[in-house]
């Protein structure tokens, strides 16, 4: 990955690609969850938590992976689900499939998962025989018959609990890598009379990411899914190709969504809102039948009251617009409250940061505040009350009453000309 950052750690939909592994997982209901890590890895295992951590130090293959998590399988002897925290587009319908067949008639010790990519390259191949998987051939051993096989290793294996420490124990690191690879134990349960077999997936599904050229084509895949989620469950999307979504975004029913909009983590949409074009959400709610947009921007904190209107070019961090309020141009509103049916014209700032702290603005219910007004924080505007145009407003003001705090304009008679005439002079 060319990066400080562990590569599991690397998003995919605004969540590590670890957690999109662990959640497919916990769905499942497994009574371990155990995350093998390399040593100094303490920000991957904070990420894993709260799953038991194992040290693989040094790493020596995916056998002697397993082998790591062992001592905390103690006694254990149930299905053993092996799946990689580079896989982020895995589902909780695959290893449900994956269980299963492990548990289907004829008992068998493992079940892998293969798939069958448009050009194998130089996976390790399957090789299959009346329905059972015989053994696993990596690419650089494979002989041209071998290498023939379309049917390609994923990596994904549940295997029987009780008979995996006798499966591990038959690994040898002797071996071109020098590494205890887990897909030998194919090879030895076979030795024993032990059927292994095989859970076909969708190529795409099973992809493991190793650079960034491959974490962007998974996103592209998860974005892609996550849009399907949306229409399918009542979102309308206008194009649906231009909307980016994150792993946690929440939906209403009958939202629409015009093209080009982003949104972050932590977003929560109600029904019937609408969100036009260009627009950028993070972590902010919107509550039902409120418009949002073109151009707006919400950032953490911002909450959008039912029937609300955020227009275009209006930026809204953490603060909080009560129902059926309008702030509909060119306006900043930050760490504040905008009262019921309040109106916010055009060019409005809270002015809500000196350098040193943040400070909240109040605008009452019924409020209006006019064009090009800056609100000086603390301050409070009362129900009801009217700010005039262009004032800035550093003191509260009561409840009905009008504030202006503007200079007094003066007219100045044939000024303009006097001033022409005399710049023609010089």
């Amino acid at each position: 990955m060319k990066s400080r950052l562990p590569k599991v750690l690397h998003p995919v939909a605004g969540l590590p690609m670890l957690r999109h592994v662990l959640n497919a997982a916990a769905a499942l209901g497994p009574e371990h969850v155990v995350v093998v890590i390399g040593r100094d890895q303490e920000d991957v295992a904070r990420a894993a938590a709260p799953a038991i951590t194992a040290i693989q130090d040094p790493p020596r293959g995916t056998g002697h992976a397993v082998m790591a998590a062992m001592p905390a399988l103690q006694d254990f002897s149930g299905d053993v689900i092996v799946i990689f925290g580079d896989t982020p587009l895995l589902t909780p319908e695959l290893l449900t499939r994956l269980l299963a067949a492990r548990r289907a008639d004829g008992n068998p010790a493992a079940v892998i998962v293969g798939f069958t990519p448009e050009d194998p390259a130089a996976y390790g191949r399957l090789i299959t025989a009346d329905g059972a998987l015989k053994r696993i051939v990596e690419f650089r051993n494979a002989s041209a018959e071998e290498r023939a096989v379309r049917l390609c290793n994923a990596g994904l294996m549940a295997i029987d609990g009780a008979r995996l420490p006798a499966l591990l124990e038959k690994l040898s690191a002797e071996n071109a890598q020098g590494e205890y690879l887990l897909t030998d134990i194919v090879e030895h349960a076979n030795a024993r009379g032990w059927t292994c077999r095989v859970v076909e997936a969708d190529p795409v599904e099973v992809m493991g990411i190793n650079n960034r050229a491959e974490l962007a084509v998974a996103e592209a895949a998860m974005q892609r899914r996550l849009r399907e989620r949306a229409l399918l469950a009542g979102v309308t999307m206008v194009a649906p190709e231009t909307v980016f979504l994150q792993a946690d975004t929440v939906f209403g029913r009958d939202v629409v969504i015009e093209p080009f909009v982003i949104f972050g983590s932590g977003v929560t949409v109600g029904d019937n809102v609408t969100i036009l074009g260009h627009s950028h959400i993070v972590g902010a709610r919107i509550e039902a039948g409120a418009t949002v947009g073109p151009y707006a921007r919400l950032r953490p904190g911002a909450e959008i009251g039912p029937e609300a209107h955020i227009g275009n070019f209006v930026e809204v961090k953490k603060s909080r617009i009560e129902a059926g309020a309008k702030v509909n141009h060119l306006t900043y509103i930050g760490d504040a409250r905008v009262g019921a049916k309040a109106n916010v014209g055009a060019g409005t700032i809270t002015c809500n940061y000196d350098g040193f702290g943040k400070y909240h603005t109040d605008i009452g219910a019924g409020a209006f505040i006019g064009s090009n007004s800056a609100l000086v924080a603390p301050v409070k505007i009362g129900d009801g009350a009217m700010v005039a145009a262009g004032s800035v407003v550093t003191k509260d003001v009561e409840a009905d009453a009008l504030a202006i705090a503007r200079g007094r304009q003066e007219s100045v008679a044939g000024y303009a000309a006097r001033f022409r005439a005399a710049r023609k002079k010089s």
